[in-house]
């Protein structure tokens, strides 16, 4: 049996690690019950407080129920046990501590690389972050990117969503963390450009306590954290969205806003080129004027980008992600012969 850790599984916010811990803790066990558990902490417990459950609380429930392996698709792992199987989505603590706080960066170059060497297996979601594993930590990963709910579609209704946010004008989206990561200040300038023609950007997500905050943004409108219901019409309504993020291990957003059918404008950095696979426009992401003028591109001709966007979303689903997860896990415990 292998127990999954869905500490992540039990947060509000829906980054991309969340999103990956809610479809692992009821993908794997829905397709092999007899392989698979999720255990939860009480919500209480799924951010900084719950580091102690992760750590103690669930190697000693692994060893009381004889799991073969412990499972963790968020980052972290028990430091004290050799029996983990680990999802390391990136290593933007360790490439850009800046973008973190002090206490954060810390704890992770503390754990990480030995959650890393420790692991049975390591998992991670784009060539570039097993580049950036390898290099940073030392070993070696297994890829295996993320998927796309089949609720992220065209046909998806905008309406009830836009009435519960109050968007009575076009808008061009970006769904992010409030964050100095996530580079949002850059769009300030293609905000004031597209306000004089009726269209308002607008930015869904909320606060993380564990990241520096970023300036600017005045001229967004911030629509804070969005209930994961309304998030398919949200992509679905909007004229265009885009992603100006300094450093992405996968970018599971634009794949969400190119299945709904909605033109693609991403930062030329990190994950994001692989991710978007030449179905988005790429663009620098220090660069205002840059950023507003794809946008521009993207607002006058969608349709291309549409087109190919859908073609590349379709490539990836969940039930894909769990499929390739799942052969690497039983490959592990053949190969290293966990008993």
């Amino acid at each position: 049996m292998i127990l999954i850790d869905a500490r992540a599984a039990a947060r509000p916010e829906l980054g991309g690690v969340e999103r990956w811990a809610r479809e692992t803790a009821t993908g794997l066990p829905e397709r092999s019950p007899d392989r698979y558990v999720a255990v939860r902490p009480p919500r209480a417990l799924a951010h900084r407080a719950g580091h102690a459950w992760e750590q103690t609380v669930l190697p000693a429930l692994a060893v009381r129920r004889g799991a073969r392996l412990i499972l963790c698709p968020a980052n972290l792992a028990p430091v004290a046990s050799r029996r983990t199987a680990v999802v390391i989505h990136d290593a933007a603590a360790l490439r850009g501590p800046s973008w973190y706080s002090a206490a954060f960066v810390a704890w992770q170059r503390a754990v990480m690389p030995v959650i890393a060497r420790r692991a049975r297996l390591v998992v991670t979601v784009s060539e570039f972050s097993r580049a950036e594993i390898a290099e940073l930590l030392g070993v070696e990963a297994t890829v295996v990117p993320g998927g796309v709910d089949a609720r992220f579609n065209a046909r998806a209704d905008p309406e009830p969503a836009k009435a519960a946010l109050g968007l009575k004008r076009p808008y061009v989206l970006t769904v992010a963390s409030r964050t100095a990561r996530k580079n949002l200040a850059v769009l300030d300038a293609a905000a004031a450009r597209l306000a004089p023609h009726g269209i308002d950007v607008v930015a869904a997500g909320g606060d993380r306590p564990q990241f520096r905050a970023e300036g600017g943004r005045d001229a967004l409108r911030e629509l804070g954290h969005v209930p994961d219901e309304h998030l398919p019409g949200l992509y679905a309504g909007a004229e265009a969205f885009v992603l100006p993020s300094l450093y992405e291990g996968f970018g599971l957003t634009v794949l969400e806003a190119m299945a709904s059918g909605t033109p693609v404008v991403a930062a030329d950095r990190a994950a994001l080129p692989e991710t978007c696979g030449g179905a988005a426009l790429l663009v620098d992401p220090t660069d205002p004027t840059s950023v507003a003028d794809a946008i521009d591109r993207a607002l006058g001709d969608p349709a291309p980008l549409r087109a190919a966007g859908l073609q590349q979303a379709a490539r990836f689903s969940w039930d894909r992600t769990m499929d390739e997860l799942d052969a690497a896990l039983r490959g592990c415990l053949v190969t290293t012969g966990v008993a």
